[in-house]
């Protein structure tokens, strides 16, 4: 089964994240998760193509060196502010005998439909993607595409809503791209795709609003029957309450994040004892100390959050649907960690509300933040790329590189030509101490220390250094 790599980026307001998946078939196994701060971003769009290419060029190199891979393309999502919903609709017409309705034909006339809308300023505008409403056919009115495929039918018509969004912000991430040297493989409507790795098909059917807190974005996407319905975003989320507390408490934008992640909470009258702690902050520069009751804290955290849920719970009503979500609101994101969050929710809307964690679809192995829902929209993209056997990010792995191989040395020196050279040791003998003789050599035994007969100690003089020097060597030939 061929092997398939993705890799996806989410350029958000307050951190971008990297992620890494191998596809086997339906087997999905990300290998590799990251975030870091974002630069160049905000509301969820790139207004400073620079800043942005540095940051990602910085992650993709740190994932190339760990994995021992090179990135050549990339899937990214596209904003999701400045951007605006309407419906366009196509017609092909058919006749009964121009056979059945194809999957291929549902496509064409999606595309027609996204061709032929008239954008009021194509200059400046740019469709990000469409969802079909109905189709229309002889026997159906409000049909699915999956349902009209097979079917024998005249009329062909579809409805669709198309997103609507501005071109210098697609133009952008293009920009970061071409400075980071990496191609685009495919772009995402993030809120299609999110829903998608985070709601269940029970969900959708039953009629949902899934509510992404973004750091500079929070949208609403409500679904009923299996389709996308509506959908909306406001420029606040999780940066603004960070800011709210920079702003009351005086302290930098770095400790003000801090310490909403570590005390942050919603409603203060359900801190119980927790309401009564203090937090000491103290200055670096100056030393100078401040108090900062947590209670203080959770509701300068509170009023932030119920602007935003109030303008999330506008926006279900607006979509028509406010009486139809049996499966209530999944909230994702970043900005939906905070504690208390969903109590908060389903006091002021009285919905039943759950966490949205992407959906178990895929093992992460040593990428346990893959599994948070701060990574829902980056691993949505892998979701939705996963059974597009055209989209292969990596161009090879280590494992698939021959290691460097070592040159043998040369025969005359790894091996000698002559076998008696091999018995030497030149250290000992000198390269002018070799045998003459072309033939083995065995080594000679050496010779003993042997001491003198007691008969021969008495003899002196030439004669008894003679005889001795012969005693010895009848011993050594024995």
């Amino acid at each position: 089964m061929e092997e398939r790599y993705i890799a996806a980026v989410d350029l958000g307001t307050s951190k971008t994240a990297l992620a890494v998946a191998r596809v086997e078939g339906e087997d999905v196994q990300v290998i590799y998760y990251k975030e870091r701060p974002s630069a160049g971003v905000r509301y969820g769009y790139v207004f400073n193509p620079q800043r942005a290419s540095d940051v990602l060029k910085e992650m993709v190199r740190s994932a190339e060196t760990e994995l021992h891979i090179r990135i050549l393309q990339m899937v990214v999502g596209l904003p999701r502010y400045y951007v605006r919903q309407e419906i366009a609709k196509a017609e092909v017409p058919r006749g009964t005998d121009d056979g059945r309705i194809t999957r291929e034909d549902v496509e064409s006339l999606k595309n027609i439909a996204l061709d032929t809308y008239p954008l009021d300023n194509p200059e400046k505008e740019i469709i990000f993607g469409a969802v079909a409403q109905s189709i229309e056919t002889d026997e159906i009115i409000q049909a699915t595409e999956e349902d009209v495929v097979g079917m024998i039918s005249e009329k062909f018509m579809g409805y669709y809503k198309t997103f609507v969004g501005t071109r210098k912000n697609r133009t952008n991430i293009d920009n970061i791209f071409n400075d980071t040297g990496i191609a685009l493989s495919k772009t995402c409507f993030t809120p299609i795709t999110t829903a998608k790795a985070v709601l269940t098909a029970n969900e959708m059917n039953n009629g949902v609003a899934l509510l992404e807190f973004g750091a500079g974005v929070t949208s609403v996407t409500v679904f009923q029957g299996g389709i996308l319905r509506h959908y909306a975003s406001i420029p606040f989320g999780a940066a603004s309450v960070t800011e709210d507390i920079r702003l009351e408490c005086g302290f930098s934008t770095a400790l003000a994040e801090n310490i909403k992640l570590a005390y942050g909470a919603c409603m203060p009258e359900k801190l119980a004892s927790m309401s009564e702690k203090i937090i000491k902050v103290v200055n670096e520069e100056n030393g100078a100390e401040k108090d900062l009751p947590v209670r203080y804290l959770s509701e300068i955290i509170t009023c932030r959050e119920k602007e935003i849920i109030e303008a999330m719970l506008y926006e279900i009503e607006r979509s028509g649907m406010a009486d139809t979500l049996r499966s209530g609101l999944v909230i994702t994101g970043g900005g939906a960690a905070m504690t208390g969050l969903a109590n908060l929710i389903k006091e002021m809307s009285g919905y039943n509300v759950r966490m949205g964690y992407p959906l178990r679809k895929f093992s992460a192995t040593g990428c346990p933040g893959a599994m948070e829902t701060a990574a829902a929209t980056v691993i949505s993209m892998v979701m939705a790329c996963k059974d597009d056997r055209y989209v292969n990010c990596i161009e090879q792995l280590p494992s698939q590189e021959p290691e460097e191989q070592v040159p043998e040395p040369e025969a005359e020196e790894a091996a000698p030509e002559r076998p008696e050279d091999a018995l030497f040791n030149k250290d000992e003998f000198g390269p002018e101490q070799k045998p003459e003789k072309k033939k083995p050599v065995k080594e000679p035994k050496q010779k003993k220390d042997r001491k003198p007969s007691p008969i021969w100690t008495k003899i002196t003089g030439k004669l008894g250094d003679t005889l001795n020097s012969l005693f010895d060597d009848m011993v050594d030939n024995q």
